[in-house]
């Protein structure tokens, strides 16, 4: 076994690296850029090294500075987490020539699993069912089109290297068919170095199944399924281990076609087979088809050490250290039901739009029965605009799927973040959908319901009491000279993101809040506030800039507090400009000066957080000014077209 190994990543899959090392008594060394001196996998690892600035490619893409990091401090290995360069066959083979052991599969099983055309080949090779259609070497946009047009719409476009969504594009019309293309190659080039794509056919009601494999480049075993079908842009939001549905004669036939394909290509370590399902008539033996490989660890991969309790991060290092596989298929079993949701910093209102920001407050119930929580970062951080913008893993299990959902659920309504917009409402919303509830998912659950999922419903007068005693800093019931005056209680003015209440202090802990023509009594007893004879189960997280009230039930609410001395900048802003919605840089502008446009035309491409975002026309007009070129690093809020409204007669 290895003394010590090097991390060449970061985050919360850093940190739990170091955590399986700490157990089996190796020693760790952390990278960091300039943005992550302070990162919680620097302060946990036996030794940190800087290897260059905030952008991936000036650090964690850096696999030179890696490998020096790694020599310098005498490890013996690189584990490459997921992401950056865990997938790169030139690293790796740069990690073996420095002497240095890769805990990961070869660069030649990475190669053949790295382009989706080369992989369906090898796979049908093997046996393996794969999806009908094209995955030839002639980009030609007509041929492509002609190629869809034979496999029938609607059809999915697919950079053939990569994965999370990114290059990817589903197309139902023919006339759609070109500018999708465009659009896919551009992300594809951006992402991957690589513009290149295949054809797919388009599964109505598909399920993403996935098998997580394990090799030791002589033979493999698969420990059983995920699915992670709720997904909203192709990427997973929660995935659950086994599927739901799953009958014995599918898991057979599936793990073998999984375990087939790990041999076929000699693999070592962890890895995931992705299936597409078809679970128009449930699921059934025939009706599963190969997309590709994930030559890794997977992000969901707690959910398979849940039910099979195993670590496959420890099953990592031995087989990288030259042990056999640890166990036989026949000797791992499957026990209980396992979630793992995504917390992101997104700004779901907007279109979950990645977002950046301090984490003034945050909390996980990570002492409540089957739950684990893997995170990479503490309050006081902040969420960059350079990495993913992940807050944490939720993982929740149970004997049964029902408990464990409702664990699950559970443990998001006790989550507390603050100082920055996540989906942890989404989330707890999607946990109680009872479709979801039931089994019945597929990948269009999300986008079929998402009004409903990502409603934000008003406050009811008792919440927004309750926040206006908070904006006022009477959260702990107020000194006992606040609000005094001679004959009456002093009534006071108090405003909170878009509400304004009046509000007495009757007494230390009794407080009067008028909201419109309606006044709520409130009482402090205990650490619970009573409003109007009821008890309300709340956090209340307060930084004087704004509220932030949790409920065990998972609503959430965040309030604004107004600075009073801050002086309104009236025509600040003006009408007709499109604005970054976050930090980023200008990819593309689609239009020209003095060119006419309608509500709803694209300007602008903006590349941000490993995504690309068009932007679009919010209203008709002609264009005025384009204030940001291609190729400009724009903050978040910044000017990039402006246009002239065309005015009404």
């Amino acid at each position: 076994m290895f003394d010590r190994i090097l991390i060449a990543n970061r985050g919360e899959i850093a940190v739990r690296i170091i955590r399986t090392c700490r157990k089996l008594g190796i020693g760790t060394v952390a990278v960091y850029s300039d943005a992550d001196a302070d990162a919680m996998h620097v302060a946990l690892a036996d030794d940190a090294i800087h290897i260059g600035g905030a952008r991936p490619a000036e650090s964690y893409l850096r696999g030179d500075a890696i490998i020096a990091a790694a020599l310098q401090a005498g490890a013996q290995a690189i584990h490459p987490g997921y992401g950056f360069l865990s997938e790169n066959p030139d690293f790796v083979q740069a990690v073996a020539d420095a002497g240095l052991t890769f805990i990961g599969p070869s660069a030649d099983a990475i190669r053949a699993m790295g382009l989706k055309d080369a992989a369906k080949a090898l796979m049908e090779r093997a046996g393996v069912p794969v999806v009908p259609g094209y995955h030839g070497d002639n980009q030609d946009p007509e041929h492509l089109f002609g190629a869809a047009e034979a496999i029938g719409w609607p059809v999915l476009i697919k950079a053939v290297a990569g994965g999370g969504g990114k290059g990817m594009r589903l197309v139902e019309r023919p006339e759609d068919f070109l500018s999708a293309l465009e659009s896919a190659r551009g992300e594809a080039q951006t992402a991957f170095g690589n513009p290149a794509v295949l054809i797919e056919k388009y599964i109505r009601k598909p399920r993403h199944v996935e098998v997580q494999v394990f090799g030791d480049g002589r033979r493999a075993v698969h420990l059983f399924e995920r699915d992670c079908s709720l997904q909203r842009r192709h990427q997973k939001v929660i995935e659950e281990a086994p599927a739901p549905g799953m009958t014995p004669e599918m898991r057979a036939a599936m793990g073998q076609a999984a375990v087939r394909a790990a041999e076929a290509i000699g693999y070592s370590g962890a890895g995931t087979v992705e299936f597409i399902v078809d679970g128009s008539e449930g699921l059934r033996p025939d009706r599963f088809w190969f997309m590709e490989m994930n030559t890794r660890l997977q992000v969901e991969h707690p959910v398979t050490e849940a039910i099979t309790g195993i670590d496959l991060v420890e099953w990592q290092l031995r087989v990288a250290a030259g042990e056999p596989l640890p166990l036989d298929q026949q000797q791992i079993s499957l026990s209980g039901h396992a979630f793992e949701a995504r917390l992101y910093a997104e700004d779901v209102a907007a279109g979950f739009l990645p977002a950046t920001g301090r984490i003034d407050h945050l909390y996980f119930p990570e002492d409540a029965d089957g739950i684990r929580v893997d995170t990479g970062v503490r309050a006081g951080d902040s969420v960059s605009p350079w990495y993913d913008p992940m807050i944490a893993k939720i993982i929740a299990h149970g004997p049964t799927r029902e408990i464990a959902l409702a664990r699950l659920r559970r443990a998001l309504g006790r989550t507390e973040v603050a100082g920055l917009v996540t989906n942890l409402s989404f989330l707890h919303a999607l946990s109680a959908h009872p479709g979801f509830a039931r089994g019945e998912v597929d990948t269009g659950l999300i986008g079929r319901d998402l009004a409903a999922l990502t409603a934000t419903p008003e406050p009811d007068p008792r919440i927004l009491s309750l926040a206006a005693i908070a904006a006022a800093g009477l959260a702990d019931g107020g000194a006992p000279l606040s609000g005094f005056a001679l004959w009456a209680p002093l009534r006071r003015h108090v405003a909170f993101g878009n509400h304004a209440a009046q509000i007495e202090v009757l007494a230390p802990g009794h407080i009067r809040v008028f909201l419109d023509d309606h006044a709520s009594e409130c009482r402090l007893r205990g650490d619970r506030w009573w409003i109007d004879g009821r008890p309300l189960d709340i956090r209340i997280v307060s930084d004087g800039a704004r509220v932030s009230l949790f409920d065990a039930q998972g609503g959430v609410h965040h309030f604004d507090i107004p600075d009073p001395l801050a002086r309104a900048s009236e025509g600040a802003t003006e009408s007709g400009l499109t604005l970054s919605p976050m930090p980023g840089v200008v990819k593309a502008v689609f239009v020209e000066t003095g060119q006419p446009v309608s509500r709803g035309d694209r300007l602008a491409v903006l590349e941000a957080m490993k995504m690309e975002h068009t932007l679009h026309a919010s209203c008709d007009g002609i264009v005025a000014e384009i204030l940001a070129a291609p190729g400009t690093q724009v903050e978040a809020g910044a000017a990039l077209v402006r246009i002239e409204q065309e005015q009404s007669a």
